[in-house]
C-alpha cells in the first residue's frame, strides 16, 4: 500500500507540515509513503487544445501535447493507492497550482471518457489509454488558511477527485491558520487523515467519507449555485439539480433521485456529459467549414493584435 502526500505550499512551511504529518500517521498503519512538493516541478497550464480529446476518441491512448513535470506527477498520482492533498488557501479557494491540475486532469483523466476510448481502442485495434486510470483510489485533502476566508477551498479540492472518479476520504478546512505548526489539536487532525487514508487505501469497497457532513447529502459540498426568484439550487460540485430547505432551523439539499444519474461523479452522469459535448464538437466542426465562420475568425484576428512584452 502507497500513500503520495502532495504539498503545494511554500518549502519548510506549513503545508509540507501538514501534508508530512499525515503520512506519519499512514506509515503508522504500515503504508509506504512518498511526498511531493508542486512548487518544485514545471507545471504549465492547460491551453484547452483538447489534444487529449482527440487523441481518446480516436483510438491513440491518452496523450498531453505539453512537455513538462506533469506526466512525472501524474504517474507518481496513478501509482499510489491513496493520496493526501495539502495545499494554501488562496482568495478563498485553493492555490492556483491546484487548479492548474485540475484543469490538466480535465477530459483527460474522465472515467466515462476513458472507459468509451478503452472500448474504441480494443474495436479498432488502437492504442488503449492508461489502464491505471480507471483504477479505483481515494484521496484527501487539506486546506491551511491564514483567515476565515476559506469558503471555497472545500469544493475546489474535491473538484480535483471529480474527474477520475476518485474517493473523497476527508476534506478538511483549517482557518486561522498561520501557527498551525505549534496548534497540537490541528497536527493531531491531520495525523488522523493520514490514518483513515490508510485504512481507506486498504480496503476500497468498505471506505467511506470521514469529514464533516456538508448540505449537499450525496458529495458534501456546501456551495451552490441558487436561483433568483426561489429554492431551487444546484450543488457546484456534482451538479445535482433540487431545492434548498429549511427545517428545525437546519439547511437540507433535497433532490429527485433520478438525479443521481445526471450527478458529475457518477458514470451515467459522465456518459450524459460525453454525449453532450460529442453533439457540441460534431456542430462546431460543422460550422467550422462555412465562409461565415471563416470570415469572422477572420475579422477578429485582423482587428487587433496581442501586445508582447519586450525580450
Amino acid at each position: 500500500m502507497k500513500i503520495l502526500g502532495i504539498s503545494a505550499g511554500t518549502k519548510n512551511g506549513s503545508n509540507d507540515a501538514m501534508c508530512k504529518e499525515a503520512l506519519m500517521g499512514a506509515q503508522e498503519l504500515g503504508a509506504e509513503i512518498e511526498f511531493i512538493r508542486v512548487l518544485d516541478l514545471d507545471i504549465k497550464h492547460c491551453t484547452g487544445c483538447v489534444g487529449c480529446v482527440m487523441s481518446l476518441m480516436s483510438g491513440r491512448g491518452n496523450m498531453c501535447v505539453l512537455k513538462d513535470d506533469f506526466q512525472w506527477l501524474l504517474d507518481k498520482m496513478l501509482d499510489a493507492d491513496g493520496i493526501v492533498v495539502s495545499a494554501p488557501i488562496f482568495e478563498k479557494g485553493t492555490a492556483g497550482i491546484i487548479r492548474t491540475i485540475t484543469d490538466r486532469f480535465g477530459p483527460r483523466m474522465d472515467r466515462g471518457n476513458n472507459i468509451i476510448a478503452t472500448k474504441i481502442a480494443e474495436a479498432t485495434g488502437g492504442t488503449a489509454p492508461d489502464p491505471r486510470i480507471l483504477k479505483d483510489k481515494v484521496i484527501s485533502f487539506m486546506g491551511v488558511g491564514g483567515s476565515d476566508w476559506g469558503t471555497r477551498v472545500q469544493c475546489d479540492h474535491a473538484m480535483l477527485a471529480l474527474t477520475p472518479m476518485w474517493k473523497v476520504i476527508d476534506n478538511e478546512k483549517f482557518q486561522w491558520s498561520k501557527k498551525i505548526i505549534v496548534e497540537d489539536e490541528k497536527i493531531a487532525i491531520a495525523h488522523q487523515i493520514g490514518k483513515n487514508i490508510a485504512e481507506a487505501a486498504k480496503d476500497f469497497e468498505q471506505a467511506e467519507y470521514k469529514g464533516e457532513t456538508g448540505v449537499c447529502p450525496h458529495c458534501h459540498s456546501r456551495n451552490f449555485y441558487l436561483s433568483n426568484d426561489s429554492t431551487h439550487a444546484i450543488c457546484c460540485l456534482c451538479g445535482i439539480e433540487g431545492d434548498i430547505v429549511i427545517k428545525d432551523g437546519k439547511t437540507s439539499f433535497e433532490f429527485p433521485e433520478e438525479q443521481l444519474g445526471h450527478a458529475h461523479d457518477t458514470l451515467p452522469g459522465k456518459f450524459i456529459h460525453g454525449d453532450d459535448i460529442k453533439r457540441n464538437e460534431g456542430e462546431l466542426m460543422e460550422i467550422k467549414k462555412t465562409q461565415d465562420y471563416k470570415d469572422r475568425v477572420d475579422k477578429y484576428k485582423q482587428f487587433i493584435q496581442p501586445t508582447m512584452p519586450q525580450r
